[in-house]
């Protein structure tokens, strides 16, 4: 006689496996995101690398959310960044500010900086900028500084020292003017980030950091010379 197996069907067949749940697409996207963050940071892409090559391998991490990414390139580039602050005259407490305000600025708004190599010079702008916002001015065309001034002392005189200094500064502007882009930015870059910070300048400007300073003197010779020839002219 067949008797019926009255036990329960999870006892006959044995437990139900179930199929692993589905992950939602963005928590899949996520986890994919944090695997690949772990991978990098294990073995950084930008290991080795310097100026716009650098740049550009951050620039893409940090927009892909590696907080790694970030570390490095506010380590490569606060220097510069600090120099230019201070370099406008701010004391320490108000030029880390200033410091502060413009790596927030950048990582607020990456999609301003399309081109790698360009983001170095944004970084000098923006904290010019910002310096100036905190001495309470607007923005000037390009800081006048000394050290340039010095570099191309004017030979002529005036009765007063004020009227001698707004002339100076006239002459200087009209030669610094007529300088090739090349001198103009290297003579900006240098007097701004400070010797120390020779090889972002040469990153920047893609030449080689030990040709910084000849080429600086080669384009302070060609200020003196303008100036020299406008001198001529008066």
């Amino acid at each position: 006689m067949y008797l019926m197996d009255t036990r329960p069907l999870s006892l006959v067949m044995g437990p139900k496996i179930l199929p692993a749940p589905t992950l939602r697409e963005p928590l899949r996207v996520w986890v994919k995101a944090v695997t690949e963050a772990r991978i990098a940071e294990a073995d950084p892409p930008w290991e080795g690398l310097h100026g716009p090559e650098l740049f550009e391998v951050c620039l893409r991490a940090i927009r892909a959310g590696h907080r790694q990414a970030m570390n490095r390139l506010v380590s490569e580039l606060t220097p510069l960044v600090w120099n230019v602050a201070r370099g406008q005259g701010l004391d320490q407490h108000t030029a880390e500010d200033v410091v502060q305000s413009v790596w927030l600025n950048l990582f607020s708004h990456l999609d301003q900086v399309r081109e790698p190599k360009a983001l170095a010079g944004w970084l000098v702008t923006t904290a010019r900028r910002e310096a100036l916002r905190a001495h309470g001015r607007k923005p000037q065309p390009v800081p006048l500084t000394d050290e340039i001034a010095e570099a191309v002392q004017s030979p002529q005189p005036a009765p007063e020292a004020e009227v001698l200094r707004n002339e100076r500064d006239r002459r200087i502007w009209w030669a610094f003017g007529r300088l090739s882009q090349r001198c103009q930015e290297l003579l900006r870059l240098t007097v701004l980030a400070g010797r120390a910070e020779y090889r972002v300048v040469a990153d920047m400007l893609g030449i080689p950091r030990g040709s910084i300073g000849p080429n600086r003197g080669r384009c302070l010779k060609s200020l003196r010379e303008l100036l020299d020839t406008e001198g001529d002219g008066v």
